[in-house]
């Protein structure tokens, strides 16, 4: 029996509830990943001054204006600028300077000529192209200027996001510690995974794929062993994993039994409310939602591929938002436009989620074939490239309908 069945949007809005992870100061080399914990504002100009672009000259635009091959311009060469120094001098009408890639512009410059478009005639240049103001340069501050926010908390960084921390004097950055998450697999018939399974036994595949996903999304992942179907051994489990993480992820059957099995554990736990028992998509209707004082528990179901669509779509947005990353409910992966390839039925009042495999298709998007199957079995995650959402309120899709891939 289930109760308090959610939409999967509700169920996020859930993850919301739960407060965010500590904030630490680290290193900048070890910011790429990690979520901003407070806005990051520039205390300089970047670039400080105009510089070059490219080799070439610097010149004032309206010296080559109208300049080409058939009637180019001639300037007066005045000086060559150094990469490492800031020229003191200003550019004089029908004047240029030669210039270096990064180089400062002179006061008076506007523009730079590509050196591919000059010839230098021995102190004069001619110049076989013209150019519009700001053209080939970088100015003052086009990265960023005094005062402004360039990166705001919540920003999961990437490396590019890091390395305009470095160019702007950031030797550490504040961040949100990683969630840490307590991954328990629950079941009579799960063994390790070097062992020779009988008739009726599985090996535990989830730990690792829950792990593997836990820590895509930033977490700081720990497996700490199978749980038989024994109430007084899983609260003792439960217990354990819960002093140290903020997060415990349960992977177990997903039977009715085992699942109530799992809310009466909870319920024993002090200060523990359960907020979801029971998500309206497919695969994954058996997931529960539990808060433990400020600690968020996850109850997995156990079947393979249900356990995997489920991490996707809910398992790591609450684990990002653990983190404040305020993208976590975004797919974080390359949604691709593809036509169905054939009719998928849905029921309606629940959210489908269809593994896909996407076929190339030169000049066109690509075919996406459903891949059918139990959800305990492997292949269909191994067969397929992504997930196709058919909505609650619809009944399913015809062939050549296109649709949203969210690609793995």
């Amino acid at each position: 029996m289930f109760f308090n069945v959610v939409s999967r949007l509700e169920f996020l809005r859930y993850c919301a509830t739960f407060p965010t992870t500590a904030q630490e100061e680290i290193p900048l080399e070890q910011a790429a990943g990690r979520v901003l914990a407070a806005d990051a504002v520039s205390r300089e100009y970047l670039p400080l001054t105009a510089r070059s672009g490219m080799d070439g000259y610097a010149v004032r635009a309206r010296d080559v204006f109208g300049a080409g091959e058939a009637n180019p311009a001639y300037l007066e060469l005045q000086a060559e600028i150094e990469i490492d120094a800031c020229p003191g001098f200003q550019l004089r009408p029908g004047h240029c300077a030669r210039i270096p890639t990064g180089g400062c512009l002179p006061e008076n410059a506007d523009a730079v000529v590509m050196i591919e478009h000059t010839h230098d005639m021995g102190g004069t240049v001619e110049i076989r192209k013209s150019v519009a103001p700001y053209e080939n340069i970088m100015r003052r501050g086009e990265d960023a200027e005094p005062g402004q926010t360039v990166l705001t908390a919540g920003t999961r960084l990437r490396v590019q996001d890091a390395g305009l921390l470095a160019a702007l004097g950031f030797a550490a950055v504040r961040v949100h510690a990683r969630p840490r998450v307590a991954v328990l697999s629950t079941g009579n018939e799960v063994i390790p995974v070097d062992q020779a399974p009988q008739p009726g036994q599985v090996r535990d595949v989830n730990s690792f794929s829950v792990r593997a996903l836990a820590r895509r999304a930033g977490a700081d992942a720990h497996f700490l062993g199978i749980v038989p179907d024994r109430a007084e051994e899983l609260l003792e489990a439960m217990q354990q994993a819960l002093e140290q993480h903020d997060a415990v992820f349960l992977s177990g059957g997903s039977s009715v039994g085992t699942r109530d099995l799992t809310v009466e554990v909870l319920s024993r736990l002090p200060d523990t409310e359960i907020l979801v028992h029971g998500v309206a998509m497919s695969p994954g209707k058996p997931t529960i939602l539990a808060r433990q004082g400020s600690k968020a528990v996850l109850g997995l179901p156990g079947q393979t591929a249900s356990a995997h669509v489920v991490m996707l779509m809910l398992g790591l947005p609450l684990l990002r938002t653990l983190e404040a990353d305020r993208t976590a409910d975004q797919w974080h992966g390359f949604p691709v436009r593809a036509e169905l390839a054939r009719n998928i039925a849905s029921r309606q009042g629940r959210e489908d989620f269809i593994r896909v495999r996407l076929e190339p298709r030169p000049g066109d998007i690509p075919l996406a074939h459903p891949v059918p199957g139990r959800s305990g079995l492997m292949r269909t995650l191994l067969q397929s490239n992504g997930l196709a959402a058919i909505p609650a309120a619809s009944e399913g899709f015809y062939a050549g309908d296109n649709v949203d891939v969210l690609t793995y």
